[in-house]
């Protein structure tokens, strides 16, 4: 997957790129293969060139010879070093977390957050999905009232905790936002009317 969105990154057929990466885990992961190839490569290209120089020293002619594998991992080198500059470039690049207003997946993101940060990628910011919209909570069961509650606190710890990258909260919705029709709304509550 990591090579499939450096090609199409490299491609710079469009303005933006959006990876929906969830969960944060997996992408972690993903983003964490930059350098695992790099390694890789990186000790590739030593061992061919200890090869080589080998070769070159048992052989009875004098001549170099072409490599069509160094040659490949030279290019791959170049492509996991320009993938990292992207990754890692503010001006080109954010990573927005999604999170509800709950316990446990607040701390996922603090860790991810402080993770990415460590590894140099910029963090745009976070994005509070499924709030429910208080309303008149008079006729509501105390379930849902004991929920408003619950989130109002944790929308609170999320503020003081993250101070400045709440991007957006979202409402909890009827269903699950799936399709090109309920991009559009979803987008607006996002961003604003365009």
């Amino acid at each position: 997957m990591f090579e499939n969105m450096t090609d199409l990154m490299f491609a710079s057929e469009y303005d933006a790129y959006v990876f929906d990466t969830a969960p944060t885990a997996n992408a972690r992961r993903l983003l964490g293969m930059s350098k695992v190839y790099a390694l890789w490569v990186n000790k590739m290209v030593k061992s061919r060139e200890e090869a080589q120089s080998l070769r070159e020293l048992l052989s009875f002619t004098k001549k170099k010879q072409d490599d069509p594998l160094m040659t490949y991992l030279v290019e791959f080198q170049e492509r996991i070093a320009h993938a990292r500059d992207l990754l890692t470039d503010e001006e080109r690049t954010a990573f927005f977390f999604v999170t509800l207003p709950e316990s446990l997946p607040i701390a996922v993101i603090r860790r991810f957050i402080n993770w990415f940060t460590e590894f140099g990628i910029p963090v745009g910011g976070v994005i509070v999905n499924q709030v429910i919209e208080p309303g008149d909570l008079d006729s509501v069961p105390e379930f849902v009232r004991n929920r408003v509650a619950m989130q109002r606190e944790h929308l609170q710890s999320i503020g003081e905790e993250f101070p400045g990258m709440v991007r957006a909260v979202l409402p909890l919705h009827d269903d699950e936002i799936r399709g090109a029709s309920m991009l559009v709304p979803t987008a607006v509550e996002l961003f604003g009317p365009s």
